[in-house]
């Protein structure tokens, strides 16, 4: 029981990094203030969320930390942002970008709360987690 709260823990963790990675490869791509106020709450929301994973993750892994997200993963988050970008730069191209990450966040948040064998400490979080991202995705379809 104590690796799949690891196991959990750390998969969550992965998500909230890639999604502020995300969100700071856009940012300054992006021109509607209101989407970049959108953006920069969901990129807090990632933040708290990974701060909550740090905190209670010595609770189960006192020999390591949460793991991140791979330079390789991030230069290729960067590569596609940057690709997507190139001809079209609209709020509507940015929040689909935004959209196909946050989609694939709460997949393999569902995925992790579908796992019963993890503490209740840990499904509330992973819950906050899936939570946040349903949000946002009622957010960013605003700007299609």
């Amino acid at each position: 029981m104590k690796s799949e709260n690891i196991n959990a823990l750390d998969e969550i963790h992965k998500g909230a990094c890639m999604g502020m990675e995300a969100i700071h490869f856009v940012l300054d791509k992006v021109e509607d203030e209101k989407l970049e106020k959108t953006l920069n709450k969901q990129y807090n929301d990632y933040r708290d969320i990974a701060s909550e994973i740090e905190e209670i993750y010595p609770k189960y892994n006192d020999d390591d930390e949460p793991h991140e997200v791979n330079a390789a993963a991030k230069a290729m988050t960067w590569y596609g942002v940057e690709m997507k970008t190139l001809m079209d730069k609209s709020s509507s191209k940015i929040a689909e970008i935004m959209l196909k990450g946050v989609n694939m966040g709460v997949i393999e948040g569902r995925k992790v709360l579908n796992n019963k064998n993890i503490d209740k400490e840990v499904n509330k979080l992973i819950s906050k987690y899936v939570t946040m991202q349903e949000k946002s995705v009622e957010e960013l379809k605003k700007y299609l």
